[in-house]
């Protein structure tokens, strides 16, 4: 290819790369509830908060093994209380059937 060509492409690509992480972060307000300042605190801590309200479908059981996977894989420096509020909060707000 040439110098020309790859150039555009590596130019393409960089402002893909930038617009896509800004549209991601779109400004989310969660639902009000009990332990909405912990799930915004932990989990808004180390992801877009946009995550929660998309995956709305999940049991409560899924929600706790997401908050597990969180800390466990990704070591997120949640303590079990926390844990189990934002599980309680999640399924609450963000639970299948609501």
């Amino acid at each position: 290819m040439k110098r020309a060509s790859m150039t555009r492409i590596f130019i393409i690509m960089a402002i893909f790369l930038s617009v896509v992480p800004a549209q991601a972060e779109q400004n989310v307000t969660l639902k009000a509830g009990q332990g909405r300042e912990t799930v915004e605190s932990f989990c808004g801590a180390c992801h877009s908060l946009a995550y929660l309200p998309e995956n709305g479908f999940l049991s409560r059981q899924a929600w706790e093994t997401e908050v597990t996977k969180m800390i466990k894989a990704f070591g997120a420096p949640i303590g079990t209380g926390d844990a189990r509020v934002i599980v309680n909060y999640l399924s609450a707000n963000y639970g299948r059937g609501n």
